[in-house]
């Protein structure tokens, strides 16, 4: 049996001065979207990520909170690891600096630079940043300080060893020229060139000052450097050099080192030095991803202005998260997030194209089919527009996740997903099943419509682990039972199964609500936002009337057959209700809450003996009832959970 192709993907290690922000998730939602799209294509992936846990910052923290570093770390950590669980990260690995598997090979890996004769010890003297953990030269510095974080930093003056990263300048050079993949995107690689051609110094890799951190091998009062240390993890994990390097033998090279643009030049500098004087493959490819920024610049958790990704999953769910992160951010480029934008982006395509796609075609079935998935044989003018779209989309999303660019692979599905909706007006089902003799072609339209929705669930499962079950759940069938390469076929839906509806997969969000909150943006929150409350005291109620007026009005349960916008006006939806036999036509002005697909399949409440009145041409045989805040700000219909018949009376 032939071998399966690996695939090893790596993101950085995280460092536990605190709880992590929405901009680590960021990195290590790609890494995963990257992995289950491998596994999806056959791949076997080895994908790690894990915690630097070593280095003066955290010492001198552990010591002002009066506990060992090592229970500091472990207190953090374990909060990274639940944080990923929750994201439905699917890392085969979680390296920590700390452990000893890592421990021994970086030590391995020192002794072997220092009798390779390119590590030698001297005395520096430089300027340091401690929040870095970062070696900075005088004309490196902006202004003085810190030219990545633009904190100040400390004079150093100690006995050292030094790694001779200026030995192998022309060499990295040489390589990055002669493999224009080694850096992504060009812009990162063309900086680096740049910075290289500078002119490379010797690194400092020992500290005497401090001992948080692994002994250097043969002078124990020295600990290595905490990038030395971090940037061998890569390998660690692997067990590089031990006995059982099984893992190493078979996954390395890396693929790919993705990281953000701020830790590039560790990557593409340090990191293939150091693996050079070892005698060690350079991984294939160092990605460097834009940062996600606030209004005030970038998250920094010593700055405090992070977004805690707990808050926005209780708020939202997993799925809704790792999409946005995923759609927002250009491949390569910064991307600027707002629960604003935020909540813009869920509701356009999660709320509205998706959702109400699912929830029309699954509401439809069940009407028109009795919920079964219909056999149709009747092909239409809109059907072949559909099917090649269908076909060519996971093309479309290879292509660029392959270049890890995911905004424009969400894009494509969303694309199908917007051409499905399209299909839905252009072959107008609800007329087609007022003609018995289109029950065929009705059939068709809705077949072609729920193999739609299989296709786009399988393309999405990479980036939306948790979606192909709430799917399933409502089209009977199992998403996880088809591989990729089913999505590149038309036709594979079975029919004569069952749909169920249920809730919407992704509930609309009212952005409204966004306006009545503390804002929860640019800091860490733990309030989820809440709809704002109206006080008794503020209500004005209208006249009072007697229990005989009361009982002139009939209301009743209606269900909603079908919706949609009355032309030419921006407020009203036509309706077609079921009210027990008979078939109403009532018109209301609530088009500006409502998607009309949002509303088809559910039981309203009716206003049955009012009065008819015409509305635009259209005569309105009733009112359905909603409510709405005082200040007019948000609107729901008054709908029936429960299995009662349409026409009961409402008392």
């Amino acid at each position: 049996m032939e071998n399966k192709k690996t695939f090893y993907i790596t993101t950085p290690i995280y460092y536990p001065s605190a709880n992590l922000h929405i901009g680590h998730a960021l990195t290590t939602v790609m890494a995963d979207a990257i992995s289950r799209y491998k596994r999806m294509r056959g791949f076997d992936v080895m994908f790690l990520t894990g915690s630097d846990e070593h280095g003066q910052k955290i010492e001198r923290t552990a010591k002002e909170k009066g506990v060992k570093p090592i229970e500091y770390v472990d207190k953090i950590v374990a909060g990274f690891e639940e944080l990923w669980k929750r994201l439905h990260i699917s890392n085969d690995d979680f390296i920590r600096t700390t452990q000893k598997r890592h421990q021994d090979v970086v030590q391995d890996i020192f002794k072997k630079i220092y009798e390779n004769g390119d590590i030698y010890k001297s005395e520096y003297e430089g300027k340091y940043c401690t929040p870095c953990e970062t070696f900075f030269t005088e004309r490196q510095l902006a202004e003085g300080n810190c030219p990545d974080c633009g904190r100040p930093v400390e004079t150093i003056k100690e006995e050292s060893y030094f790694f001779k990263m200026s030995k192998y300048q022309d060499k990295l050079l040489a390589h990055i020229e002669n493999n224009p993949d080694f850096i992504e995107p060009v812009s990162r690689r063309n900086e680096m060139i740049n910075f290289i051609k500078q002119g490379l110094e010797d690194l400092c890799i020992s500290r005497t000052t401090f001992d948080w951190g692994i002994p250097v091998p043969l002078d124990e009062k020295h600990v290595i450097y905490v990038w030395f240390d971090a940037l061998t993890n890569y390998i660690s994990a692997l067990n590089y050099g031990m006995e059982n390097d099984e893992l190493y033998q078979k996954f390395w090279p890396a693929d790919i080192h993705l990281v953000g643009k701020d830790i590039v030049r560790f990557h593409t500098i340090i990191w293939p030095t150091i693996l050079m004087a070892a005698d060690i493959s350079l991984p294939k490819k160092i990605y460097g991803h834009g940062w996600l920024l606030l209004d005030n610049g970038k998250m920094s958790k010593s700055k405090g202005n992070v977004v805690d990704p707990n808050v926005l999953i209780d708020k939202y769910g997993v799925d809704a998260i790792r999409f946005y992160l995923l759609r927002e951010i250009p491949a390569g480029a910064d991307g600027f997030y707002s629960e604003e934008s935020f909540v813009q982006r869920y509701n356009m395509d999660l709320a509205n194209d998706f959702g109400n796609l699912v929830s029309r075609t699954v509401a439809m079935i069940d009407k028109y089919f009795g919920g079964t998935v219909p056999v149709g044989n009747t092909k239409g003018d809109f059907d072949d527009s559909l099917i090649e779209l269908s076909i060519k989309t996971s093309s479309d999303v290879e292509n660029n996740v392959e270049k890890l660019d995911f905004a424009n692979a969400l894009a494509a599905i969303f694309k199908l997903i917007g051409r499905a909706n399209k299909y839905i007006d252009e072959t107008t089902p609800w007329i087609l099943a007022k003609d018995e003799n289109q029950k065929d072609r009705l059939g068709t339209v809705l077949y072609n419509l729920l193999e739609t929705i299989r296709i786009s669930t399988i393309l999405l499962k990479p980036f939306m682990p948790v979606l192909p079950e709430k799917v399933s759940e409502q089209i009977g069938m199992n998403i996880d039972e088809y591989s990729w390469d089913d999505s590149k076929v038309w036709g594979k839906l079975t029919t004569g199964i069952k749909v169920c509806k249920k809730t919407a997969i992704f509930p609309r969000v009212d952005p409204k609500l966004l306006e009545n909150t503390e804002p929860n943006t640019n800091t860490v929150s733990k309030e989820v936002s809440k709809p704002i409350q109206e006080k008794a005291e503020d209500l004005e109620l209208a006249p009072e009337v007697s229990i005989d007026d009361f009982a002139k009005l009939d209301l009743r349960i209606v269900e909603v057959l079908t919706v949609e916008k009355v032309p030419k006006t921006d407020k009203l939806l036509k309706f077609e209700v079921k009210l027990g036999d008979e078939v109403r036509t009532v018109v209301s002005g609530i088009a500006k809450h409502y998607d009309p697909a949002e509303l088809v399949g559910k039981k309203v409440v009716l206003v049955a003996n009012l009065k008819p009145v015409k509305l635009r041409g259209i005569i309105s045989q009733g009112m359905i009832l909603s409510a709405s805040s005082l200040k007019d700000d948000m609107l729901e219909v008054l709908s029936i959970n429960k299995e009662l018949p349409s026409g009961s009376r409402v008392k």
